[in-house]
């Protein structure tokens, strides 16, 4: 590098935004992650050994320090460290960085470390175009995910890879940051008069998110958007603090983790019966953004799944809710949402409609029974087959219920539904006794077969089975 190499170098650093300045360069500047970083932990040990040999997965979310960490990785090896954004960098600048490693490892025994942001990013092809580089020692991998590498990164690589989660920075992490950024004379502003208020600084920390980059940009905003007053000093109130950063910023990318978690949280709270719980993960999704007819979707499914029998009105309200909220939209439509939302938490809970996949589970198995003939259709085979004859019209009874045959014989006193006690269905579970009493008496049957309710796990597997046909 040349003088005017070096000059420009400078130059780019000192107009760089204040959160790239401010990246910590040394594990001790290192904030945060003290589960995988503290002192005598294995990651540490590692890095400080200079003994990172085996590739590493940093999974975190935006602003949690993972290409921080890989940037002080770099300042602390003495292998060559060599960087590709997935994002911008395909497999032509994989292929060139691959060919100077085994140049260099062939020619000078050194080794080298290869960055790669945003990892996820790859496709298929080119994960696997890094995979036989990675097995065979030519570079040592750090990747960084923002989504869950064990759906998002190609297994192979995984199982290759040590996986290390980061988490958002806790609010002392923060004000740590903030603080260290006021103080620092060549990164930060320690050398101009920066006064920032108790209540703004609170303020920062508080809506940043755990999200450094976030904070550190807001502060930067605050300081050079606020002119200095006559005796050269820059004071950020509250006020400028607020419209520095106005809106926290909530982890919630609509096909990551923090959406299908944040939905789980939901929808596994209103089946817990916990409407505070319930308002907060809604408010979460609406906050962020979250398309209103998805959540509705899903009430609807909560609504038949999960409550059921023992309120069926709670179908009944969530079908209304997504009806009134085509007809309002946003904002008000959020009043239906949370009616319904409120409605299915507190209401009493059943999930004997799953009783369905024991059925089906069944047929899966042995397959489907004959339609006894006098359930048949009588419109085109009653003369010739008798189909129909014998069937009795339950209506002709005045309580309008006549003990029949309605299951293939094999299966004659089976049963799949087993009503709770809970709610509306303790009332269907009296009455459902008293006609299956009536139909073991009026076919002589003299066993049963209630069959055991089947494990979540089961059930979830039969829904994929069945949607895939």
């Amino acid at each position: 590098m040349d003088l005017f190499d070096h000059a420009a170098q400078e130059h780019i650093q000192r107009e760089a935004p204040l959160a790239a300045r401010m990246r910590p360069r040394t594990l001790d500047e290192y904030i945060g992650q003290e589960h995988i970083l503290g002192k005598g932990k294995l990651l540490r040990r590692a890095i400080e050994a200079d003994r990172l040999f085996s590739s590493i997965l940093l999974w975190g979310p935006p602003g949690s320090g993972k290409t921080t960490l890989a940037m002080v990785i770099a300042n602390q090896t003495r292998s060559a460290f060599e960087t590709l954004s997935a994002v911008l960098d395909g497999k032509a600048r994989l292929r060139e960085v691959v060919k100077n490693a085994l140049e260099r490892r062939k020619l000078y025994h050194r080794r080298t470390i290869l960055f790669v942001d945003e990892v996820h990013r790859w496709n298929k092809a080119q994960q696997d175009a890094l995979l036989p580089h990675v097995e065979n020692g030519t570079v040592t991998l750090i990747g960084a995910t923002t989504e869950n590498p064990y759906f998002e990164v190609n297994s192979a690589l995984v199982s290759r890879s040590r996986i290390f989660r980061l988490y958002p920075l806790e609010d002392r992490h923060i004000r740590i940051l903030l603080e260290r950024a006021l103080r620092d004379p060549q990164r930060g502003y320690g050398k101009r008069q920066v006064l920032l208020d108790e209540e703004a600084l609170n303020h920062l920390v508080r809506v940043a998110g755990g999200d450094a980059r976030n904070a550190l940009n807001a502060l930067e905003l605050a300081v050079e958007s606020t002119p200095p007053d006559a005796e050269g000093r820059i004071r950020i109130t509250l006020e400028v603090a607020q419209e520095s950063i106005q809106q926290r910023a909530v982890l919630y990318d609509k096909d990551g983790d923090a959406h299908y978690d944040t939905v789980s949280a939901f929808i596994k709270s209103v089946r817990g019966s916990d409407p505070d719980a319930a308002l907060y993960w809604l408010a979460k999704m609406l906050y962020a953004g979250e398309e209103p007819r998805f959540i509705l979707r899903r009430l609807l499914i909560l609504a038949a799944e999960d409550v059921g029998l023992a309120d069926p009105q709670g179908l009944m309200v969530a079908n209304a809710a997504a009806q009134a909220f085509e007809y309002i939209g946003l904002p008000e439509g959020v009043f239906p949402i949370v009616e319904a939302t409120l409605y299915l938490a507190t209401a009493p809970k059943s999930n004997t409609t799953t009783a369905y996949f024991k059925a089906w589970q069944m047929i899966a198995r042995q397959g489907a029974g004959e339609v006894p003939d006098h359930l048949k259709d009588p419109s085109r085979d009653a003369r010739a087959l008798g189909h129909g004859k014998n069937y009795r019209y339950p209506h002709d009874d005045p309580e309008h219920f006549l003990p029949q045959q309605y299951l293939p014989r094999s299966l004659l006193g089976t049963y799949f539904y087993i009503p709770s006690s809970v709610g509306y269905e303790r009332e269907i579970a009296a009455r459902l006794e008293r006609w299956r009493a009536a139909q073991r008496r009026a076919l002589g049957i003299e066993q049963t077969v209630t069959l055991p309710d089947l494990p979540q796990a089961l059930i979830e597997k039969l829904k994929r089975m069945k949607n895939d046909g």
